[in-house]
C-alpha cells in the first residue's frame, strides 16, 4: 500500500513516520521544507497542561477584556469578526463545563501518547540532545493573578499532573534571572521542551527519507480525484501522483484546500502567533517561561532567545502586524535581562483551531481511502506522534491506542460538509 501524505509539518510527517514503521511506502508532499511553516515557529514546549483549551469555560468572563484588547496576549482583527462570524460563534458555544470534560479528557490521552514517542523518535533521528526535560514555569505577577488561576490547578490535580508552586525565593533559585517582578510561579516538572522545534521536525523527515520507503516531493498539491480504488494528486507542477491512501495533513490551509475541493465549509480559526529571538543580558534561562501577564511564552532556542506571542485572531494569509510583539517585548522588558533583537524577520504562523479546540483524526466523510490529520491549534508540536499513529493504527484496522471517538469529524454533525 501506497499512503501520499499531504503536509510535512509536525502532524503529517508523525504521520508518515507512522506509516512507514508499519512497512507502508509513503509519498510525503510539501511546496516547502518539512518543518518549515507553523511548526517551526512555536515555543518547543512539550507540556500536559496542554490539555486545558484557549475556549475554556473561564473564557465567558474573560471575553470583556479580550475584546477591548486589554490582554496582551490576544487580539481580534475587527475585519475578522463578519467573514468569520459562524466560526467565531461556534468556538465561544463550546466553551462549557461538558465539553471542557471532554477535551480535557482527549487531549491528554494524544499528549500522552506522544511524549514518549518524541524520545523515541528523536533519538532514532540522531537529535536526542535537542530534548529537555526541565519542565517549565507559569509566572504570576500578583498574588491576585495566583488565586484567579486556582481552577486551572484543580484541572491538573484531576488528571494528576506533576507540577510544584515556588515563592519569589524558590524560583530565583531554580532560575536566578527571574529574581524581581513575580509573586509566585507554577513549575510544571513534568513537561518538557525543545531547542529547535523546526529543526527536530526537519531531522525526523529527513531520517524517513533516508532509510528509504519515503519520498519528499517538495510540490503543491492542487486537489484530488479517484479512478477506482486509486487517488491522483495533481499538483502545481503538473506532476500526477498516485496513492492507494491519503492523509491530509495540512495545517492552517485545510479550511481552503477542502473548501476548493469538495465544498467543505470547515469551521476553521487561525490563532495567528508572532516571534522573534533576542539576546539575553543575564544567566541565562534552563526552561521555558510563561509570563501570565505579559501575555508571552519566552524559550531558550539554539539561535537565542525566542519571545513568541499569544493569539491574533485573522486570516491565516492577512498581513502581519507588529504591535502584539512589541507589546510582548515591551512586558518582558520589566521583568527581564532580555537583550537585543537578533537580525531576523518577524516570524508568523497560524495555529489551525477548531470549535472544540480539537483535532480532526478520522476518515474523511463519504471520500474512501483519505483521512483528515488536521486542526491542533497550539499543540500540534505536542501531539503530533500521537496523531500520527491514531491515524496509521485506524487506517489498518488495528486497535486504537487511544479513544478516538472525541476526534471524530463528524461530532459536530454533517452541516459543515455542504
Amino acid at each position: 500500500m501506497r499512503v501520499a501524505v499531504v503536509g510535512a509539518g509536525m502532524v503529517g510527517v508523525s504521520c508518515a513516520w507512522a506509516l512507514r514503521r508499519r512497512g507502508l511506502d509513503v509519498w510525503m508532499i510539501d511546496p516547502g521544507e518539512p518543518g518549515g511553516q507553523t511548526s517551526h515557529g512555536n515555543a518547543g514546549v512539550l507540556s500536559p497542561t496542554s490539555l486545558l483549551p484557549f475556549n475554556h469555560p473561564g473564557l465567558w468572563s474573560q471575553l470583556p477584556r479580550l475584546l477591548r484588547g486589554k490582554n496582551p496576549g490576544f487580539r481580534l482583527q475587527p475585519g475578522h469578526v463578519l467573514p468569520r462570524f459562524s466560526a467565531l460563534t461556534a468556538f465561544l458555544a463550546q466553551a462549557r463545563p461538558s465539553v471542557l470534560k471532554v477535551t480535557a479528557q482527549a487531549l491528554h490521552q494524544l499528549i500522552t501518547l506522544s511524549r514518549p514517542l518524541h524520545q523515541q523518535w528523536m533519538r532514532q533521528a540522531g537529535v536526542a540532545q535537542r530534548f529537555r526535560e526541565d519542565g517549565w514555569l507559569f509566572l504570576y505577577r500578583s498574588e491576585q493573578a495566583w488565586q484567579t488561576a486556582a481552577w486551572a490547578r484543580d484541572l491538573y490535580n484531576e488528571f494528576g499532573l506533576s507540577w510544584q508552586v515556588l515563592d519569589p525565593p524558590e524560583l530565583a533559585a531554580l532560575e536566578p534571572d527571574l529574581s524581581r517582578g513575580f509573586a509566585k510561579a507554577l513549575w510544571v516538572s513534568g513537561a518538557a521542551s525543545v531547542d529547535e522545534p523546526g529543526e527536530v521536525v526537519r531531522a525526523l523527515a529527513h531520517h524517513l527519507i533516508e532509510e528509504g520507503g519515503v519520498r519528499f516531493v517538495r510540490d503543491a498539491v492542487l486537489g484530488l480525484d479517484r479512478e477506482g480504488p486509486i487517488w491522483h494528486l495533481a499538483t502545481a507542477a503538473g506532476q500526477r501522483l498516485q496513492a492507494d491512501r491519503v492523509v491530509l495533513a495540512l495545517g492552517p490551509w485545510a479550511r481552503d484546500f477542502l473548501r476548493a475541493q469538495w465544498g467543505w465549509r470547515l469551521p476553521m480559526l487561525h490563532e495567528r502567533g508572532y516571534h522573534l529571538h533576542y539576546g539575553w543580558t543575564g544567566a541565562g534561562l534552563r526552561r521555558p517561561i510563561y509570563d501570565t501577564a505579559g501575555g508571552y511564552v519566552l524559550s531558550p532556542m539554539s539561535p537565542g532567545m525566542r519571545l513568541t506571542t499569544g493569539v491574533e485572531l485573522d486570516e491565516a494569509d492577512a498581513p502581519a502586524h507588529s504591535r502584539m510583539i512589541e507589546a510582548a517585548e515591551a512586558a518582558a522588558r520589566q521583568v527581564l535581562p532580555l537583550g537585543a533583537r537578533m537580525e531576523a524577520p518577524l516570524w508568523l504562523g497560524s495555529r489551525p483551531t477548531l470549535p472544540d479546540s480539537r483535532p480532526i483524526l478520522d476518515a474523511a466523510p463519504g471520500q474512501p481511502g483519505v483521512w483528515l490529520a488536521l486542526g491542533h491549534q497550539h499543540i500540534g508540536f505536542s501531539t503530533g506522534p500521537g496523531s500520527g499513529e491514531l491515524i496509521a493504527a485506524l487506517m489498518l484496522g488495528e486497535a486504537a491506542p487511544i479513544d478516538s471517538s472525541a476526534f471524530a469529524a463528524l461530532r459536530w454533525g454533517k452541516g459543515w460538509l455542504r
